[in-house]
């Protein structure tokens, strides 16, 4: 039998390990509330993961941004019931608009909400489009104020709105009816511009009886003032005087109503105005006002 010695000749002695101390919080088992939890080192992010945070990051404060960018100029300033978006194109390049106290003429500027505007010197405001229609009495003028102190239609329209509301064309002083207004520049101009055709139907009470052969002429067309005169329609009112006429016109002339008849030799003793753009005095009395209802707008956004 060999010798143990032979056998263990050249090994080298075998390393004690340490003893492990029951206070050595990797060592075992926790079973002690005292001992304290195991933290896992924090794996480093990698170069993409990063890119990818980023760019994140970046998105969403474009995103949050975006909507603090602002509105064009010339919408801000359609907003405001000046006028038109492409008629505030002009007015921008013509120097009429300032932001900030500077005179802006750049086409496409964005108006952010800190800003100021102004326009012709005034400090102007986007707002909510109101539309309020008025059945107008007489002796009112279509004006927004008066410098000789006569009443104007906006005393009568003073509470409709928080919003200040624009008249949509004119009713003369003498003349009744229906007077749409609103803070909506682009379908003021559409109800006002002649290629749209927009109808609007006047009961004129005349100083005498209209001749037959007057109406005729009438409603076949004539030239007054050296330009052409077309209505679409024009009739006694039944069960009338045939002093009481009904006339539909879509020209925007400056007192056309009355200027047809008096090239005949006839006064307007009275005029009112009955359905503009589709719209009725129905329910609405003498001087009193309302607020479109949707399906009204929508009407009028499909002229």
């Amino acid at each position: 039998m060999k010798s143990n010695k032979n056998s263990s000749r050249g090994r080298q002695p075998e390393k004690k390990s340490p003893s492990k101390s029951p206070t050595n919080k990797f060592a075992g088992k926790r079973n002690s509330s005292k001992d304290k939890p195991v933290f896992k080192k924090a794996r480093p992010i990698s170069k993409e993961e990063k890119l990818k945070s980023q760019t994140e990051k970046s998105v969403v404060k474009k995103l949050n941004t975006s909507t603090e960018d602002g509105i064009r100029l010339n919408k801000y300033i359609s907003n405001s019931g000046i006028c038109s978006r492409r008629e505030a194109d002009v007015y921008i390049k013509a120097g009429n608009a300032m932001v900030n106290g500077k005179i802006m003429t750049e086409m496409g500027y964005m108006v952010k909400p800190t800003d100021e505007i102004k326009f012709d010197g005034s400090l102007i405001n986007p707002e909510k489009k109101r539309y309020v229609l008025l059945n107008k009495p007489k002796n009112y003028i279509t004006t927004m104020e008066d410098e000789r102190g006569r009443k104007t239609v906006m005393d009568i329209i003073a509470n409709a709105s928080k919003e200040r509301v624009y008249p949509v064309g004119r009713l003369d002083r003498n003349t009744t009816g229906l007077l749409l207004f609103t803070n909506d520049g682009d379908m003021a101009k559409k109800l006002t511009h002649p290629k749209h055709k927009i109808q609007k139907l006047y009961h004129a009470s005349l100083d005498k009886k209209l001749a037959a052969s007057d109406l005729q002429k009438i409603a076949e067309g004539f030239v007054l003032e050296g330009k052409p005169v077309w209505v679409d329609e024009i009739a006694y009112i039944t069960n009338q005087s045939k002093s009481e006429i009904g006339i539909k016109i879509h020209s925007g002339r400056n007192r056309i109503v009355r200027r047809i008849f008096e090239n005949f030799g006839y006064t307007v003793v009275k005029l009112d105005r009955v359905i503009f753009a589709g719209l009725t005095k129905k329910d609405l009395p003498r001087g009193h006002y309302r607020h479109l209802t949707e399906m009204e707008l929508n009407n009028l956004r499909m002229l």
